[in-house]
Formats: C-alpha cells, structure tokens, sequence
C-alpha cells in the first residue's frame, strides 16, 4: 500500500527499503554468462553499464539533506505574508494581500529541532496515527489470505488453459488496478513477483511481462486512484476538501490510466510471443534456473468461505467509507476507526486468533515505518519554513513566475514539479505532507480548482513511481525478479510518455471544466 507507494509509499516503506532492494535488483545480468575469471580461454568480463551500478541514497537521507537546504534557504529568502479567509468553509489565501514582514531565519536549534517538530505536530500525529491503522488492518487481511489465495488460483487456471492467454494481461491488469487503486497496493506486489515472472515464461512472454502484470498494473491504478486512502485521502484532508469528493471523474482518469497500462503491455507482450529474441531480458530469461509454479498445492487448498467472507468485509467496508466521506462529513478520524473495524471483522470472521491478528497489525505498522519517517520530515521543512515567515513569499515567487499563463499551462507545470519532487520524496503521503500546503493556495491565486491540485498530486507522484530508483518497492520488486534496473527504465522510459500524455489530458480537462 503506497504511498509510495508510496502511502503508492507509494503509502510505501521507501525510506528504509532503498539498500536492500536497490543491491538485489543490479546484481544478475551482465555477469550471468561470464566465464570464470582467471581461467584460461574465459570470456572477458562484460562491461557493467553504469545505470546498474547506480545507488540511490536512502529517502531519508534525501529529506534530510532538503530540511537543510530550506534552512539555508532561509537566510536568503525575504519574508512575506499573505491574509486568509475564509470561503466555502476552508480558508484560502486573499490574491492582494501580500506584504513584506520580516524573516525569522532557522538557526542551528531550529534545525535540530525541526524534526522532532515534524513528529509532534497535530495533523501530523493525525496522518501518521491513520497510515498506521490502515496499514495494520490491510495486513491482517492480507494474513487472512483471501486475497493472496484467489489470485493463485485464477493465475493457475490461465496457465493451464492456453485459450485463456489472451485474457491473462487484461485481467489481471484490472485487478492489480482496482487494488492499487482502492486501497494503494504497493508493497504487496512483490509478493507477487515470484508467481508472475515464471507463469509469463510458461506462457511465452518475458519476465518484464511477469513484473509489468501486477506492477505497473498497481501503479496505473495508484496513479489514477479513485479512493486510495493514503493518497487522495490524505491530500484532500490537507488540502481542506471532502475527503474522496470527485470520485466520478476520477474513476474516468482510472479507467484511462488502467487501459493505458494494458496497451503498453499487451502490445510489447505480442512482439515478445512471436519473437522471443527481442526481449532484453532473453538471454538472462534463456539462463534462468527452471522455477516451477506449484499447482498442484495451490489447487488442494480451498477457497475457504471464511476466506470469501472477509472479501465480502472488505467490499462492503470500502462502500461504507465512499457513503461516510460523501455524505456523512467523515474526516481522517472516522476513516481510520472505519479501517480498524475492517481489520477486527477480518480476523474475527477469518479465524485468526488474537496473537496472529495483533502480530499481523503490528507487522502491518512496520511495514510503514519508513513511511511514517518521511511524513514526519516532510511536515518538519513545511513548519520550519512557515515559522520562518518565507512560505507565502514562496507562494508569491511561484504566482508571479507563472503569472499571465493560461490555467491549462500552469496547471501542466505543477505536474512537472510534482514529478521531479516524487525522485526525492518517493512516499505518497509523505509527498502530499511536503506539498500540497503550498501547491493548494498557489492553485487558488492562480485559479486550479484544489480538487485538480489534488489530482496533479497523484499523477505526479503515481506514474513516476514505476521507474525511480528511489523507489524501495520499485527496487525491490526488479531485485525479486532478478531484471536489472538499467534494463527496466530503458524499456519503460519512452512509453512513460503516453501515461503523462493521459495525466496531461485529464488535467487540462479537470481546468477548463472546474473540477471540484
């Protein structure tokens, strides 16, 4: 569950996975066919590419390294304030009110201190306290395993019936979108990985096929998100919005990002099909060792109606939070207590006992950690900058740079800085934390609707969460699969255009018609 993702992230685990997952995914590829070094007669060793041997410095590094750069920044940047009001029940920033006032630079106590301001704030705790119950509640489904059984086994039927291939990508594709979709699947996917790479070789595609079904299937989903939690949830809370209002377009720009998804994969699936040379992964799929997809066990295991009914928990539950966010003014608060009602019925109705139940909901809230880490952070530089008094001169810096541009443009250019901003803060809602308390009121004095700032948001930090290396669940899904980083982001760069080409389009719709 992402964020992110990451939380996608992307909620997502980001700030702690990097090491690992990013040392797993450089290791196989050029050296799988190199002789023995020393021997005589063996093949010189290959050149190792220098994307693969690329690290990324862990998130919370990176989040470090920018708290001390808006420290500095601090010191050069004037102070400036805007007047609020209010308007429609949120307050907002008055377009002409802007003056002069002077700075309160962050001196050294300030730095130390800013972090420990970032754990202690309220809306923080408040965001912080629900990633963790709505992580520890999914994991308790999760350990329940409806979700991870069904899979199996509609996995273990397409491969063994050949007239289903051609409805293998599709489906499972809609799936893992629905599922990044609805409740930000993001670190769950690896789990995956093991069954996909070998059945997508069984059925005569490649393992970058294996990865991009249930990868970049919740990736789409994440991006286009219609009610993830840790995503839209979050953002519209700080954005001061009904939380999940504006779902119905949103489930348009879904089924556009998800269709996007099928295309990109369908169609290099066919090529590979008809000509498995062309796969850069041929030669290392070629020296695989034989990995067996277990059937025979996945198929004496029933699909329990315990198993059927924390689903059906699931399904209704996740109707339930819709109804309260739309029409019963549910806030975070609520959202949350809903979440930890799910999770108690799952296992309850799953027949966990209670050790399990609490073992897995603790095991939930450490997958998040890392997470949780980068929202507190992020909150720190916006508190630091705030307290400074330079954050509306900021506003104002960035109003007038894009002053007299049509909304449309103005609107794209966010999209360009909410992606360039996802390399250094891979977590959703840590993003959302570092973000939307300055891309919210910019959108006002430059008239985006805060509903599409939301939506540029999710897209920004969703499409660019398939290929950063900064990404823990990106690294550590390539490392499970064994396809080298460098190869994967040469294959999915260029057709990471036609995602942005679908988010470029949905924003300049959601401008020109007022999305709110």
């Amino acid at each position: 569950m992402s964020e992110g993702s990451g939380d996608n992230g992307k909620r997502t685990g980001e700030g702690n996975a990097n090491a690992s997952g990013g040392g797993r995914a450089a290791g196989p590829g050029a050296g799988d066919k190199q002789g023995a070094s020393g021997l005589p007669g063996a093949p010189a060793p290959e050149k190792e590419h220098w994307l693969t041997r690329f690290r990324a410095p862990n998130t919370i590094i990176l989040i470090l390294a920018l708290l001390c750069f808006f420290a500095a920044l601090t010191w050069v940047i004037p102070g400036g304030s805007y007047e609020r009001v209010e308007e429609d029940g949120r307050i907002v920033v008055d377009p002409g009110s802007f003056h002069p006032v002077e700075s309160e630079p962050a001196g050294f106590v300030e730095l130390i201190l800013a972090p420990i301001n970032g754990f202690t704030d309220s809306f923080a705790i408040l965001i912080i306290t629900f990633v963790f119950i709505v992580a520890g509640a999914f994991s308790i489904i999760q350990k329940t395993g409806a979700f991870t059984l069904g899979i199996r086994k509609a996995a273990i039927l397409f491969n063994r019936h050949d007239s289903l291939r051609p409805f293998f990508i599709p489906v499972f594709m809609v799936l893992f979108s629905l599922m990044g979709s609805i409740f930000g699947m993001a670190e769950e996917v690896i789990i995956f990985i093991p069954l996909f790479v070998p059945l997508a070789l069984a059925l005569g595609y490649d393992s970058i096929v294996g990865v991009s079904v249930p990868f970049i299937g919740a990736s789409a989903g994440f991006a286009g998100a219609v009610v993830n939690p840790f995503t839209v949830g979050v953002a519209q809370g700080l954005a001061e919005i009904p939380l999940l209002s504006g779902w119905e377009f949103r489930m348009v720009v879904w089924f556009f990002t998800t269709a996007t998804a099928i295309w990109i994969v369908s169609s290099y699936a066919r090529k590979i099909y008809r000509d498995p040379a062309r796969s850069p992964m041929y030669e290392i799929d070629k020296n695989r060792e034989e990995e067996e997809l277990s059937t025979d066990a996945s198929d004496d295991e029933p699909f329990t109606w315990r198993q059927r009914m924390v689903l059906i928990v699931f399904v209704a539950g996740i109707a339930m939070l819709i109804f309260g966010a739309t029409n019963l003014d549910w806030y975070i608060t609520e959202m949350a207590a809903l979440f930890l009602v799910i999770g108690i019925l799952s296992a309850v109705i799953g027949g966990l006992s209670g050790n399990v139940a609490a073992n897995a909901f603790v095991d939930g809230m450490k997958d998040v950690l890392g997470a949780v880490v980068i929202i507190a952070l992020s909150r720190s530089i916006l508190l630091m900058i705030t307290d400074a008094q330079i954050i509306d001169t900021i506003l104002y810096s960035l109003s007038n740079a894009i002053d007299g541009w049509h909304p449309v443009m103005s609107a794209e250019i966010m999209l360009l800085v909410q992606t360039v901003i996802n390399f250094v803060v891979p977590s959703g809602s840590g993003q959302a934390a570092l973000t939307i308390p300055i891309m919210a009121p910019l959108g006002d004095l430059v008239g985006i609707t805060r509903q599409t700032v939301v939506l540029i948001f999710q897209m920004g930090d969703g499409i660019t969460n398939m290929i950063i290396p900064t990404s823990g669940v990106t690294m550590a899904v390539l490392g499970m699969a064994r396809v080298p980083w460098a190869t994967w982001a040469s294959w999915l760069a260029v057709r990471l255009l036609w995602f942005y080409l679908v988010a470029m389009v949905a924003i300049a719709i959601a401008v020109v018609i007022g999305y709110s």
